[in-house]
């Protein structure tokens, strides 16, 4: 009997688990307002080197509900985590990421945020998707040109349902360079408030697609769109705000929140109805957002 007790605890654990990425997904197609969802920007690279299996790792044991990661292609074809089109910055490498082939990448080591050597390698996408698989949503960056390829990844480890792609191209460039895989994928619009076209992109977008969320960017702090979307997409998409610095959200950024929580991650809960937050802090966040009750 103690047996059998252990392997149905073991077994309710695994189908909570594995339950967590359709939670996540079904909270974005119903646009529910009720909690703050929170995207990892690279993973946790504060603690572990940007785009590294540990950094996903670490932020999915934090609780955030989407990492971001950054696609790039080497020589001989493999899809690789990579956000610079350089080795110099995040790995031993120099050079070009597009003329190393998978095994030489294999032989470097990536860096930490201090530029400091670790015993860290270049994942691939595959290995990204394997380690996400049922506990965490993906947003892939750098990889609207790539999707054909991606694609065949997704269907291989069975993770359509986990992915977010974004991007700022217009709805007619986007029906019809992505239009296979908008009943397959998320897609987000990205729309920065300070263009003069800015709320026509939007509503464009509503007209022919009906995007679950819209990514808003702006920069000046005198832009009166950001309030007054906040009220008109109610109910109606959600709104995704990055906080990774200043000028992507008016000033609200991760450090303006180490010094006032309310003023930064609050004023884009509560005022501007910002229902995706992307950060560099992700556990910072989400204790900000537990102790208001919107995690």
């Amino acid at each position: 009997m103690k047996k059998y007790f252990i392997i149905v605890v073991f077994l309710l654990q695994i189908h909570a688990i594995f339950g967590q990425v359709d939670k996540i997904r079904q909270a974005l197609v119903n646009r529910d307002e009720t909690n703050v969802l929170v995207v990892s920007h690279r993973g946790e690279w504060r603690q572990a080197p940007e785009n590294s299996l540990k950094a996903i790792e670490l932020a999915i044991e934090a609780g955030v509900d989407v990492v971001e990661i950054d696609l790039a292609k080497t020589k001989d074809g493999h899809l690789i985590l990579m956000h610079d089109k350089t080795l110099d910055r995040t790995t031993t490498g120099k050079g070009s990421v597009g003329k190393w082939t998978l095994d030489s990448l294999k032989t470097l080591k990536l860096k930490n945020g201090a530029g400091l050597r670790t015993h860290h390698s270049i994942p691939t996408l595959e290995d990204a998707l394997l380690l996400a698989k049922g506990r965490v949503m993906l947003n892939l960056d750098k990889a609207y040109d790539l999707f054909d390829e991606v694609y065949a990844l997704l269907e291989k480890t069975n993770t359509t349902d986990h992915i977010i792609m974004k991007g700022n191209k217009d709805v007619a460039t986007v029906k019809q360079q992505f239009g296979q895989y908008l009943d397959k994928v998320i897609y987000m619009p990205i729309v920065n408030l300070d263009n003069p076209n800015a709320k026509q992109i939007i509503d464009d977008f509503n007209q022919e697609i009906n995007p679950v969320a819209f990514e808003l960017v702006y920069k000046e702090k005198t832009n009166k769109l950001p309030l007054q979307l906040a009220s008109e997409l109610k109910g109606k998409n959600l709104l995704w705000y990055n906080t990774l610095w200043d000028t992507l959200a008016g000033g609200h950024d991760d450090d303006k929140a180490v010094e006032d929580p309310d003023e930064s991650y609050g004023y884009l809960v509560n005022t501007l109805n910002a229902r995706i937050i992307q950060t560099d802090r992700s556990p910072y966040l989400i204790t900000y957002l537990k102790g208001v009750g919107k995690k």
